[in-house]
Formats: structure tokens, sequence, C-alpha cells
């Protein structure tokens, strides 16, 4: 197996694929004599080095590790543990500016600033120091040359010059050695991960999940499937691949063995993703290729050729929705050149580009001969233009002619459901009735994600600011002040209904449960959605989604960054504290190194990152004594001060540990972020110190210019995160609690309920109880009907938890955001995006829910 695919099993499933990471070692006599080592020896140091990682051998697995000789095991034991460091950011060395953090940060930065001024303006060569006046202690640095004095600067402490704060040679004489990083002495059991042995069909399994997802891939995700597809076989292709953008990967993948697989698009716009894919940029569109690669004339003739089967009303409008990447594409395809053979795609590209028909040429009387045969398409001076379902449906809204518009969006249920608030705000209220007439006929034809979108829509009251998030290649979000009217109470709930009914109808299709266990933690996470500027993480939520955090609890931020060879990158980690009114309380960044003495804490400023150690800042953030100083909420922010995009960075990455023990704790990473993409400052996430929640933003702000610091952008900061708040702490939006919640009510015959106390609560549906008011009652966890033992874990077909602290029987379906001690070979572990992919409203695509 590939080596790329066996670090995509390991870290999408925890599966080790044995046969990979086994060295073929020969033992000779000599390596005995000279390495007396035996297979317990090793078996125990591997488990300890697992441990402090945060993982454990599973059953199957350390079965294996014993089976193998001791230097076999001793090749095994390193590959892995070199994946698994890599995954964490453990594979580096961390080395702070002050190696001695948090105790040896200074308390006065305003005095650390001023000395390095004054040293680094006055201090001359051969001349006493002019902060101490000892003589004969200035010597330059390497390879800066800024003359630091061996006294005034604790070279045992820092670790780059003290003046221009530049990593230095490790070699310098005055980096002198310091204490040993002090090892993790233990690991907290609820961190454990087991790690379980991949079989042949793993790799497999895994392409099949997310071809079969009904939402777009993430960018790691596109990155993971790509690996995979490097080792697939045509075969592995199921009949449908629900979601375009990953058709488009696929298609562009195998294209060149089997070129009838672009029957597959269905589209113009499904053409240009696999355009797109094949020019190796983004297939979701949402930047344009980086480079303009040709494509082979045979590739033309098969993409006109598909084009010129389309219908030319589709054609036309799928050509105008995407414009500009159309006629760029175009001076690539040549359309004219084929215009006699393939005369509805040059007429197409015709409207497109606004083209003077020219009747002497052949090309011109192909297109004028297709064109006379099209209704829809006119000529206004010499040229052609068509009129689009997108133009008339928004004359019908800008002429005032709402009904007109209901019957046009009536042919297309997808446009009709994400135009649904919309429609049911301009409707006059005797309409309503023909509204929701409407949806019920349509909602069966829409995609379970679609849904659940509206539904979040239609429950959402107007709030002070709207949020967008842009198409583009970074998850930046804009706002706008909400001057919509409130839908009216009893259309919305007419609307919600019917959408909740078409997922509920659906989940009863799908195999049956005897149980199903719930965790009631669950309400914090949201519904999966699309993700497609998400970035590359440990964990995989959706945006807006929130974990709990004890309120005394240590949170330690870490951020590390290579720069490339001949390009200085100088990233800063910052921290912005606001009050219960986003009122700016305090920061802590290289201007403010502690905050209220301990509160919040800074590991230096690093201002380069030269390969191959790069650079690590670390924030210690003390939840309870941030809370002493009245804030409440808490938000990381990773800036590029000197104004570099991330996407030039050769690595880097920025996460969060919990009660670290060490310096870096590869068991304590709660989450782990890549930077990537033209952004220049990331937000990760923000902590509310009133709910005890850590949620997820992974937003981008944009920014021009040099210094990039939270003093400049501090009001932007609060007011996005207050909005990003504002909209997702409200609750209206679809959780992946209420999604657990619809499966469990349509398909299991009782429900456990794990509520926030520990508790556990039954539900049963009476036999006159409609599955719409069964599956609410168990949603709002209202009247249950009786108290279970906590074990009813173990006796459920179906369990959906925040963290694999139970025990489900062997072959349970297993939801768990962290899987931590469950078996991948005694149970089907399943991911959030499949619960509302097999919801999709083809029943070829409700297969069982396959593990991930």
């Amino acid at each position: 197996m590939p080596e790329d695919t066996v670090q995509v099993l390991l870290r999408r499933r925890r599966l080790v694929d044995v046969t990979t990471l086994t060295p073929a070692v020969r033992r000779t006599a000599w390596q005995w004599l000279r390495r007396p080592l035996t297979v317990q020896t090793g078996l125990s140091a591997l488990q300890a080095d697992l441990i402090q990682r945060g993982f454990l051998l599973s059953v199957g697995l350390y079965r294996y590790c014993a089976s193998l000789s001791a230097p076999a095991l001793a090749g095994f034991g390193r590959a892995l543990l070199e994946l698994l460091d890599a995954e964490s950011g453990h594979d580096t060395h961390h080395t702070p500016l002050f190696r001695g953090f948090p105790e040896s940060v200074p308390g006065n930065t305003e005095t650390f600033y001023v000395n390095r001024v004054f040293a680094r303006l006055l201090q001359e060569p051969d001349q006493p120091c002019v902060l101490c006046g000892d003589t004969k202690t200035v010597h330059p640095v390497s390879p800066c040359a800024h003359l630091v004095c061996r006294t005034c600067w604790d070279g045992s402490d820092l670790s780059a010059c003290p003046l221009c704060l530049r990593r230095i040679d490790r070699k310098d004489p005055f980096l002198r050695p310091s204490f040993d990083e002090e090892q993790p002495a233990h690991v907290l059991s609820d961190r454990l991960r087991l790690l379980s042995p991949a079989t042949d069909d793993s790799a497999r399994e895994t392409v099949e999940a997310l071809l079969a997802r009904r939402a777009p891939l993430s960018a790691a995700d596109r990155a993971d499937l790509l690996v995979l597809l490097d080792g697939a076989d045509p075969s592995w292709l199921p009949d449908e691949i629900p979601v375009r953008e990953t058709r488009a990967l696929v298609i562009a993948h195998f294209l060149a063995d089997d070129p009838e697989l672009i029957d597959r698009t269905d589209t113009a716009t499904d053409v240009l993703r696999l355009i797109f894919a094949l020019m190796d940029a983004d297939p979701g569109l949402r930047t344009p290729p980086a480079r303009r690669k040709s494509l082979p004339r045979a590739t033309r003739r098969l993409v006109l050729q598909r084009l010129d089967r389309m219908p030319v009303e589709t054609l036309v409008e799928d050509l105008l929705r995407h414009e500009r990447a159309w006629k760029r594409i175009a001076e690539n395809l040549h359309p004219f050149e084929f215009a006699t053979r393939f005369p509805v795609a040059a007429l197409a590209f015709a409207v497109l580009r606004r083209t003077d028909l020219d009747l002497r040429t052949a090309a011109g009387r192909a297109v004028a001969g297709e064109a006379a045969a099209q209704p829809l398409i006119r000529v206004e001076d010499g040229r052609l233009v068509m009129s689009t379902f997108a133009a008339r449906v928004e004359a019908a809204f800008a002429q005032g002619r709402p009904e007109q518009a209901l019957d046009l969006l009536r042919e297309r249920p997808g446009d009709l459901v994400r135009r649904l608030v919309h429609l049911a705000r301009v409707l006059p209220p005797e309409r309503h009735a023909m509204l929701v007439e409407a949806l019920t006929t349509a909602v069966s034809d829409v995609s379970p994600a679609v849904i659940t979108a509206a539904l979040g829509q239609v429950r959402t009251p107007p709030g002070d600011l709207r949020l967008f998030f842009p198409r583009g290649g970074t998850a930046r979000i804009w706002t706008a002040v909400d001057e919509r009217e409130p839908l009216p109470g009893e259309p919305a709930l007419e609307l919600s209904g019917v959408l909740t009914g078409e997922m509920l109808r659906r989940a009863t299709d799908l195999p049956r449960w005897r149980r199903a266990f719930l965790d009631e933690e669950l309400a914090r996470l949201a519904a999966p959605g699309s993700e497609r500027s998400a970035s590359s993480s440990l964990l995989r939520m959706t945006r807006g989604s929130a974990v709990p955090i004890p309120q005394d609890e240590l949170l330690r931020l870490f951020l590390h960054w290579v720069e490339p060879a001949g390009r200085r990158i100088d990233l800063d980690l910052s921290v912005a504290v606001f009050d219960e009114e986003w009122g700016f309380v305090g920061l802590c960044d290289y201007t403010r190194l502690r905050f209220d003495q301990d509160a919040l804490v800074h590991s230096g400023d690093l201002t380069s990152a030269p390969a191959p150690q790069g650079s690590t800042e670390f924030v210690d953030i003390d939840l309870r004594a941030v809370r002493r100083v009245d804030g409440r909420y808490v938000l990381p922010v990773v800036f590029s001060y000197n104004d570099v995009p991330f996407d030039q960075l050769e690595r880097g990455f920025v996460g969060v540990m919990r009660q670290p023990n060490g310096l870096f704790d590869p068991a304590a990473v709660e989450e782990r972020f890549d930077l990537s993409g033209p952004a220049k400052i990331l937000m990760p996430f923000g902590v509310d110190l009133q709910t005890k929640e850590l949620r997820w933003y992974d937003v981008n702000l944009g920014a021009a210019g040099y210094g990039h610091n939270v003093a400049r952008y501090g009001g932007q900061l609060g007011l996005m995160a207050a909005t990003l708040e504002e909209v997702h702490g409200a609750g209206d939006r679809v959780s992946l609690w209420e999604l657990c919640c619809w499966h469990a009510a349509a398909r299991a015959d009782e429900i456990a309920v794990r509520c926030a106390d520990g508790s556990v609560v039954g539900y049963r549906r009476e036999p006159s109880e409609e599955l719409a008011a069964f599956a609410r009652r168990v949603t709002a966890r209202l009247e249950p009907d009786r108290r279970w033992d906590e074990d009813a874990a173990d006796r459920a077909d179906f369990v959906a938890v925040l963290a694999g602290d139970v025990t489900p029987r062997p072959g349970a379906e297993v939801y768990a955001l962290h899987p931590r001690l469950l078996d991948h070979a005694s149970v089907a572990l399943i991911d959030a995006p499949h619960l509302l992919a097999v919801l999709a409203p083809d029943t070829r695509a409700r297969a069982t829910l396959r593990a991930v």
C-alpha cells in the first residue's frame, strides 16, 4: 500500500497498515549479540511511547506486534510513531523564544522592548554594553550579526536573537544548554484512542464512503480522496457519485483510461468542474486555475461532444452562470473550429461571447441554423441572446409577481427550497397555502443538505446582522444589517413541518434498529453541511459546532510554521479578550507577553522560521483567571505580520492542547488546523467562559498592508465573533442532535438518551402518537417514558455520542466525535456526513451506513 494511503487510513480511521509499516528484516546472530532485544521488552516500550501520544493498541494489533521478531517490531514501531507524530505536530522540536516558558516570560513587556531597542540602535563593536557597562561580553550572533551582551541576555533561556527575534544558528555560542524539557508523566484515560489493523478492503471502504457523501468534501477530504484514488481500481466506482465536485475529481482521474466516463457529467457546470480538475484546480469553482493548462486535442473534442448533446436552454444557462470561467476555457476549446460537427456547443458559446454571426462562413451558417430552431434565442444587433430561467424568475420578483416566480420555481425543486424563505416573505398571506402545497410536492426531490439549510433559515428570526460566506478559496465572512421582516408564525411552522416530515419519511425507509442510544451533548454540534473552505484539521466538525470545557482548565495554544528558503515569514499568535457585551478587555501578543500576570502568557515573538526547525509560539490561557478580570470571550488569532499569505509556507499549523503535561504534549492536542490558502489572518475558534464552550469558527479576515495585529483588527474580530455567536449559539439551526433524533424516532423501537447530568432516560413511541410528534418529544427531551441504566448503550444497535466512553455491542453503528477506545474491528464507526447522506431522495443512495 502506498505510504500516502497508509497516512490517510491512519488519520481518518485509526487503521494501521501493518504490511507497509513492517520492514523486511533478517535477524542475524551478530544483531542478537550486539543488541539483545526481546519481543516483550520491545512491545512494552512501543506501548509506553504510544500511550505518551494518546494511543493504545487494539487486541488484534497487539497480537500482530507480538508475532513479529524483535528487529521487525522495532522497525514497525518506529514507522508508526513517525506517522503519529507528523499528524499531531510532534515530529518537530518545538522551541519557543523563552525556553523556560511560561515561568521565564518577563512580566514587563515594555522594559523588554526598550532594552532591545537601545541595544540594537546604540551598541557598537568593541565597546562596553550600553545596558550593563560590562566589557568583553558583547559579541555578534549568526546569521543576523547583531551585537548581543551575554550578561544582559540569557542564552540558556532565549532561543533567538534577543534584538531582532530571528532564529539564530543552533551552534552559536550564545545559545547555552538549557534544562531538559520534562516528558509527560501520565496521560488521562479519557484521551486515549485505539489503533486497529487495516484490512485489504480498508482503502476501498474509505473511497466508497467518500464517494457516497451527499455534501461537498472539504479540501482535506478531497486531498485524501485523490491519494486513495492513486491506488484505486475503476471497479471501485459506484453507479452514482452524488456530489458533482467529487464526481469531477474521479472522472478526471480515470478519464484517460476510460473516456466514456465523461457521460457521467449531467450539466455544462459538471463539465466545467471536470476541466478544472484536469487543470489541477478546485472543482468547486471557487478559484480559477493557478495556471492555464492546455487540454489535449482529444480531450477538447470529448468535451465539445458532451456539451453538444445537452439541451440548449440549460447549456446556455450553465455557461452564463460561470461566464468568466467559460470564456477563458473557450480560448482552449476552440468551439467554432468544430462548429459544423458540434453546432449546439458552438451556439452556446456564441451566446456566451456575444459573437457577431458571419453567415459567409460554414461555422456562422451552422450556428445560425441551430439558433433558428430555438424559441428562447433571438438575434439582437447581429448577435445571439437568450432569456434564461434565472432571468425570468428574477424579473417576476422585480415586477412584484411572486406567484409567477413560484410557478417557475416549481420546475426546479432545489431552487424552490433555496428561495423558500424569500418566497414566504413576499407572497401575500392568502397565497401561503399555495407555497406549502408547492413545497410538499417539490421537497421529495431535494437533497438533505439543502433541506436542513432551508429549515435553519425558516426557524431563524432576523437578528442585528446577517452573515455571509462568499465563494472563494478561503473561509471569509461578510456581515450586513438584517432589515428583513420576521416570517409569520403559522406559515413558518407549516414550512418547518413539511421539511422535517420529509426527513422523517426518508428515515423510515432505512433499516430498523431495536434500540438507539443518543447523547444530549450532540446538541452542541452543528449538522453537517457544505464545508468546501474548511481548514484541514484533526476533528471533522461543522463550522459553528461547540465542545464543552471545564471552567478551571488550562488551554495551551500553539503555532508552528516553516518558511521557504529566501523568504522571511513572520507569523504571530495572539489572543483577544472581550467582556459580556463584546467590549474589548485586553490582549496577549508580542506587545504584551503577560495579561493580568498569569491569565494569559505568551512564549515570546519569533520573527523568522527557517527550515528545517521552523518556529513555534505558545500562549497559555488560564480560563478561571480570565474570568476574574470580567472576560467572557477569548479569541485566538493567527496573523501574518508581514503580509505573506499562508499558502507560501513550507508548513504551518495552529492548534490547542488541554491540560498539557510538558511543553508540547501530543496526547493533549484537542484540535489542530493547517494554515493554507491565500489568507493572512485566521480565527480558528472562540471560547465562551459563561457557557463553558469552545466553538469552532475557522474563518479568515481580509487583510492588506503590513503589521497585522490585534490592535489593528480588534474591532473587526469582536464584530465577527459576536455575529458568529449570535447565529450559531441561538440553537435555531439544525444540530447533529436533531439529525440523530430523526433517525432514532423513525427507525428505533426504543430510544435511550444520556442527559447532560449523566442520567439516562428512555422513550418509546405510543401506538397513537404521530411520528412527527414523537420526534419533537425526543428532540426537546420532554416527557420521557422511563429511566434507564447507564449501560443502555451496551444493548443499542445505533449509538451517537460526543465521546466514545461507552461499550456498544459488536456490530453496532456508532457515531463518536472522539472515538477514543472504540474498536473499528467490532463496531461500524460512521461520521456525521453519512447520517445526512443516507437521507438522500434517491433510493439507490440509501445504503446501510458504512464505516469511515
